[in-house]
């Protein structure tokens, strides 16, 4: 094998392991932007329902907006790096999920308690990716 050759194989390998040793990090950012998105969405519209709880059209939307969310929440595949913080997102996006039924249902308090449960928990998530070394993005319209 040609020096050359040999410069151009060693280069492909340390490119290859490389972009391997990357993939992870790409994965958790692709989970980490996800979640941002869904925990964006989840906290307006549990904001916007706050105060217009007998406006049902509103909490239909919002109820099935939840519903959706939590149901892909619990399909997405987590990556192993921030595996200890994904229960919590879980969590947020279940007690919002309550809440917009508790809402449907008439039940303000139940509907008051879930929502402090989901915004706890979504503290409990930032918390603990930032324990892991890891945040969210900011979700920000560029209008």
């Amino acid at each position: 094998m040609t020096p050359a050759r040999l410069r151009r194989l060693a280069t492909a390998l340390v490119l290859a392991l490389a972009a391997l040793g990357l993939a992870p990090l790409a994965w958790a950012g692709s989970y980490l932007d996800r979640a941002a998105l869904m925990l964006d969405e989840a906290r307006r519209e549990g904001d916007m329902l706050q105060p217009r709880t007998n406006d049902k059209e509103m909490v239909l939307v919002v109820r099935s907006l939840a519903e959706a969310r939590a149901k892909v929440g619990r399909k997405m595949e987590v990556p192993a790096a921030v595996v200890r913080a994904a229960p919590h997102l879980l969590l947020v996006l279940e007690n919002y999920e309550r809440a917009a039924e508790a809402a449907d249902e008439g039940n303000f308090k139940k509907f008051m308690e879930h929502l402090n449960t989901a915004r706890d928990e979504e503290k409990t998530f930032r918390s603990l990716l930032s324990e892991l070394g890891y945040t969210l993005p900011e979700i920000t319209s560029k209008r």
